[in-house]
């Protein structure tokens, strides 16, 4: 039982360092919502965590603004998967800049000086971002 508890608190610590990681990218505007949750969705699944484990993940990786957050989330509550996700969506989430990034799109143009493999790189980033919602095969055809 001790080993096996042992080995959970040494997955848990891994899992610490690596929110850690991705929250501060997220804090600093190097990573969106998205993609930190997406590789936070990874990590949990591979390391078979609980949602309560989740959600015990999230709070106890942040620190700064990302950390803030929380503050605004009854004490209760902190152990809610679904409440820290939404609170975290809602704080550092980009799905209010869907119309923008549609917008983008739609008028982008190659730049002078600028190769196609640069302009096709920008016009996948922005398809992801203006349809998120649709399934990578859909995106692709």
């Amino acid at each position: 039982m001790r080993v096996a508890q042992a080995g959970l608190e040494q997955k848990m610590e891994a899992g610490q360092e690596e929110m850690r990681s991705g929250q501060e990218r997220m804090e600093k505007g190097q990573t969106s919502w998205t993609v930190f949750k997406t590789q936070f969705d990874i990590v949990s699944s591979t390391n078979g965590w609980t949602d309560f484990v989740k959600a015990s993940q999230l709070v106890a990786s942040f620190r700064g603004s990302v950390a803030e957050v929380l503050q605004g989330i009854p004490a209760d509550k902190l152990t809610d998967l679904t409440t820290i996700e939404k609170a975290l969506e809602s704080r550092f989430g980009d799905s209010h800049l869907t119309q923008f990034y549609r917008t983008e799109l739609k008028t982008r143009r190659q730049k002078p000086g600028e190769s196609l493999q640069d302009l096709a790189a920008d016009v996948e980033r922005l398809m992801s971002l203006a349809y998120a919602e649709c399934p990578l095969d859909v995106r692709e055809s």
